[in-house]
């Protein structure tokens, strides 16, 4: 890695430890609502726009940006008030997301999410036992996800702010890196070490399987 990477991944993560903090301050009221509210707001807007950004054609773009503004000045006013509310569903959004995207390739005829990605760092034709642990695996993520969501909405209704806060905000990064060391515990188990794809290599696939779909394409 040079140096000029691991300055940009290390401002990256102070970042996103950044923006942690200020969910956590937002969601238990304390600090400036409307600041609480822009910081909420912020990654919702900034997808909104990406996406704007692959329509054809400008007008299209230009409009679609337009009614962004008006909608967002139309709701500040509730945003402001309902900042717990506004990180909730981003937290719940997310985790519905990825749970029905890795639950979406266990159906059909087509390969589990973590196959392709196995797919994708090993050339060869992977062995039935590589397949019913990958297939396993993007259950078992599939239900880490919708388990998140589930805990997160239970805290959200009858717990205290702060309490939901400290879960969705503070400890969902720690239970990902638990699920993912308990999968890599789970997988030097059950697989030889010819079978065992490195950190770096599972990285890169997922970056690839993410420009795969970004691109509308995926292996089948």
């Amino acid at each position: 890695m040079t140096p000029s990477s691991v300055l940009r991944d290390l401002g990256v993560l102070l970042l996103m430890l950044a923006w942690i903090v200020a969910a956590h301050v937002g969601s238990t009221g304390w600090g400036n609502a409307s600041f609480n509210a822009a910081v909420g707001v912020l990654p919702i807007v900034v997808a909104l726009l990406m996406a704007l950004w692959r329509l054809p054609h400008w007008a299209a773009r230009t409009c679609g940006v337009l009614a962004l503004a008006a909608l967002l000045a139309w709701l500040w006013p509730q945003l402001r008030h309902n900042v717990a509310l506004l990180y909730y569903v981003q937290h719940l959004g997310i985790h519905v997301a990825l749970g029905v995207l890795f639950g979406k390739s266990l159906i059909g005829p087509g390969d589990p999410l973590i196959t392709r990605m196995a797919r994708r760092i090993f050339p060869t034709p992977l062995s039935e036992r590589k397949l019913r642990y990958t297939r396993g695996a993007t259950l078992a993520w599939t239900i880490f996800f919708f388990a998140n969501a589930l805990v997160s909405t239970a805290l959200f209704i009858w717990a205290p702010a702060a309490v939901w806060s400290v879960h969705a905000n503070l400890l969902t990064g720690p239970l990902i890196g638990l699920m993912f060391l308990g999968e890599h515990l789970v997988r030097m188990r059950l697989l030889p070490p010819e079978e065992r794809p490195g950190l770096a290599a599972i990285v890169q696939a997922y970056k690839r399987e993410s420009a795969a779909r970004s691109a509308g394409h995926s292996p089948p």
